[in-house]
Parts: C-alpha cells; structure tokens; sequence
C-alpha cells in the first residue's frame, strides 16, 4: 500500500511524524465506455474550447473566475494560502464522537508514524482509548483545507475527514409541511417495531446485493449463457391507514 501523504499529528508541543494512507477502496465494477461497432475504448481529450486542439496535460494551469475574468494561481498560490498547515495535521480540540453528526463524515485514512514519532502515536492512540475522546483537526491536502477527526481503530489512529458547516445545506426546504399528527398508539407500534428490528452494529452482514447481482450477470454472458435475473415483485399496501400497516410489519416480522 502506497502512501498519499506525508507530514505530521500536532499534538501539544509535540509533532508525530506520520503517514497517510487510504483506509477506503471502491468496490464497484469498473466500467470501460466502449465504441458499440468494435469495442474499442473511449478516449477523452481536454480541447480547448477556442481552437478546438487538444492542450498537453503540463500546459494546463487552475483559473478562478472572478469579475468575468480568471485570475490564474500556481503551486505556490496554494502553499502561500496555508503554508503552516501544509504538513501538519493540528490538533485543536477532543469532544465525544456521539457529538459529530454522521452527515458530516467523508473519507477515511490510515496513519503509521515514522520510527521517530512510535512512542508519541502511541501516548496518543493510548489516550484516546482512555479517554474515550476523538479529536478535532485541520490539514491542507491536495491544496485544500480539511477538517477531520482523529480516532482509534484497532490500535491504529485514523484521520477521518469531516465537512465543514457550510457544506451542509439547510433542512428548512425538506422539512414537513402541515400537521402531522401521530396518535400515541401509533407511536407505541412504530417503536415496538424498531425494538424488533433492533440488534448489534455487525457491517459484514450487509452485503452489496446489487454489484453481486451484476457480477453474476457478466460472468453468465462471458459463458454465452442468458442471465436469470430475479423479478422484483412490488409490495401490496392492505390498507392507507399507517396504524394498520404498522401492525402488519409487526405480525409479519413476528411470522419471519
């Protein structure tokens, strides 16, 4: 595994020399955009939308639009803008994970001190476990500012990055119009019938159904074999009365 970052954890007065790795993969199918009439690949080219020509990759510089025209920044624009977070991961603050709202969450790394920072990581790793805290960063990756949260994972710190507050839109445009009234019965069944479905987080119980599905799809076709492919059946609603329909998932689950 091949590491896309370099730098250090501020922790205090101490830096840990670290490096990042990506803790994620995609586990979707790999898709080729192919020519129907020989299955060649697709290529694209980046055109420059004057002349028409394809620009070569190293000609091609970043542009931010301001005032109907672009102002052109480089390399060092980016560094000049932070060049004290460039290669530190500051720590700023440790609060309860159970704070941090899911929707907030985005990608994960791996970290691994160098040889000169393993007792530091470890006074680190160590205390967060003690403390049954997470904490609270900033790093500039890719030239853009992160924030993230730092946490333990099976005597591993990872960086999990995090969005910022004004990433996420408002929930006013969503939110429920009009009365809604649940009566106390209904409220009873609905509760009852997450108690039943209710047991312990276990991720390797969910499986990717869909790219199974399609895999199996693929490999039938390579055979020359046509797919089965399972009928999704749509659900019948019995009845529009929610109290009715709550306690038919009730007795159906209580039959499964």
């Amino acid at each position: 595994m091949k590491s896309i970052w370099k730098g250090a954890i501020g922790f205090g007065l101490v830096n840990i020399p670290v490096k990042l790795y990506s803790a994620v993969q995609n586990s979707n199918l790999d898709f080729d955009m192919l020519d129907e009439r020989d299955h060649a690949k697709i290529k694209y080219k980046r055109i420059n939308e004057h002349t028409g020509k394809e620009v070569p990759y190293e000609k091609i510089v970043k542009g931010y639009q301001l005032n109907e025209q672009y102002v052109v920044l480089d390399e060092h624009d980016f560094e000049d803008a932070s060049p004290e977070k460039t290669k530190i991961i500051e720590l700023e603050r440790f609060v309860d994970i159970q704070q941090i709202n899911p929707i907030y969450y985005e990608t994960s790394y791996y970290t691994q001190p160098e040889n000169q920072g393993k007792k530091a990581y470890n006074l680190l790793l160590s205390a967060l476990v003690k403390s049954k805290k997470v904490g609270l960063a900033r790093f500039v990756f890719r030239n853009t500012e992160n924030l993230c949260v730092i946490h333990s994972m099976d005597e591993v710190l990872v960086i999990t990055k995090i969005r910022f507050a004004e990433e996420i839109r408002s929930t006013e445009e969503v939110k429920l119009k009009g009365q809604t009234t649940i009566s106390s019965k209904e409220l009873q069944i609905g509760m009852a019938l997450i108690d039943q479905y209710s047991g312990d987080f276990d991720i390797s119980s969910f499986k990717d159904e869909h790219r199974l599905e399609l895999l199996s799809i693929i490999k039938a076709k390579a055979k020359g074999k046509r797919p089965i492919v399972k009928k999704m059946k749509p659900k019948e609603v019995s009845s529009d009365d929610l109290y009715s329909q709550l306690m038919e998932s009730l007795n159906k689950k209580k039959r499964a």
